[in-house]
């Protein structure tokens, strides 16, 4: 079995793989000691985030939710890095990673958010993890004060961020890696490598070989991984995490994870890839979509079958049908916009309220919800 001081401290540039494209098992010794309905669990989460996803998407264009970013193709760095992680670790993420928020327990409200509803934040601090970070990076040192935090009060948890490849030409990226490194916070930091910063490709955000060699600068470990493996993210995942939980040199360390993947759709659904990028390319990266490969290996291992398959997509199609219904009968109170801004609004806030006040004297609530 290798310990997870070696799986870390491995060159930047070697790969950490469980699975291959076909899902046979290349690294038996990293393979997950877990229980078969775990890994159905995985693969349940999986599934679902990608039938989300295109649900989301139609939604989307038929304009009843806003814009969306579409996770695709990521699957496997999202609920294979979650389930590694226990409860009570805080997880803040940028904009993509709903798969973290599924791993958890997908609450209904989280759609709100993407309905324009606020609230949609506010119902995930139950299952401790932050509010959707719209802004490129700006979350990452707010992630190493809340693991200091932690580490002062001697609170056995970590906490992840999951930004992309995009942040790390961002000033909070590196002031956020130094921090952590010279004050040893427990937190693990998930670079996901989609291989674009919406039109900008990997080749022009870094000279470096990797972005998981940036750690070494800060002094600690970072490893690249395959992120369509949701095996290997498990795997670094759960090592990072002991790591910075039960170190053995009673010296807590931080780790910096590169998930290599690939972004399947588009940047948001008001992004067109076909602009940027070849075609050709997505469908070389799709010969190592996640959810096939894993697919393969639970089958390959007698854990899945076409009966467990059916069941699973039943309960998919039952669970978004659930999910939809209630964010569409949701009244969201437009005044709610004012209130939380400013401990005391602006003369520019006041004049935005009395505009919207003196629309809905003219058209009334309704017209306003419809416009929306």
């Amino acid at each position: 079995m290798i310990r997870t001081t070696e799986l870390l401290t491995r060159n930047p540039s070697d790969r950490i793989q469980v699975l291959d494209a076909d899902g046979h098992v290349v690294t038996p010794e990293l393979v997950p000691d877990l229980d078969d309905e775990t890994f159905i669990a995985i693969y349940r989460d999986m599934q679902f985030c990608r039938r989300f996803d295109e649900r989301i998407i139609s939604l989307q264009r038929q304009g009843r939710l806003g814009t969306y970013s579409s996770l695709a193709g990521q699957e496997g760095a999202q609920i294979g890095s979650t389930y590694a992680l226990a409860d009570e670790d805080v997880i803040s993420y940028q904009y993509r990673e709903h798969g973290a928020v599924v791993a958890r327990g997908f609450p209904w409200e989280y759609l709100l958010y993407w309905a324009g509803d606020e609230h949609g934040n506010a119902a995930l601090a139950d299952k401790n993890i932050l509010p959707l970070n719209i802004t490129i990076g700006d979350h990452l040192p707010h992630v190493v004060g809340m693991a200091w935090a932690a580490k002062l009060k001697n609170d056995d948890h970590v906490t992840v961020a999951h930004f992309g490849d995009g942040a790390t030409s961002e000033g909070d990226f590196h002031e956020a890696l130094n921090f952590a490194g010279v004050f040893d916070v427990p937190a693990v930091f998930i670079c996901n490598n989609n291989q674009w910063a919406i039109s900008v490709p990997t080749k022009r955000q870094t000279a470096s070989a990797t972005f998981a060699q940036k750690a070494h600068a800060y002094g600690f470990e970072g490893v690249q991984v395959d992120g369509m493996d949701p095996l290997a993210m498990y795997a670094v995942t759960d090592a990072a995490r002991k790591k910075a939980t039960q170190p053995t040199d009673g010296r807590p360390r931080p780790t910096l994870i590169e998930a290599i993947q690939y972004r399947f759709g588009a940047h948001t659904t008001a992004d067109d890839p076909s602009v940027y990028r070849d075609q050709a390319d997505v469908e070389r990266w799709r010969q190592r979509d996640p959810l096939s490969r894993f697919e393969s290996f639970l089958r390959n291992t007698d854990r899945l079958d076409d009966d467990e398959i059916s069941r699973i997509d039943s309960e998919i199609e039952n669970t978004l049908a659930n999910l939809i219904e209630p964010v569409e009968e949701h009244d969201a109170n437009p005044d709610e916009m004012f209130d939380y801004t400013f401990a005391e609004p602006t003369g520019r806030l006041r004049d935005q309220r009395e505009y919207l006040d003196s629309l809905r004297t003219t058209y009334g609530d309704e017209a306003l919800l419809q416009e929306k």
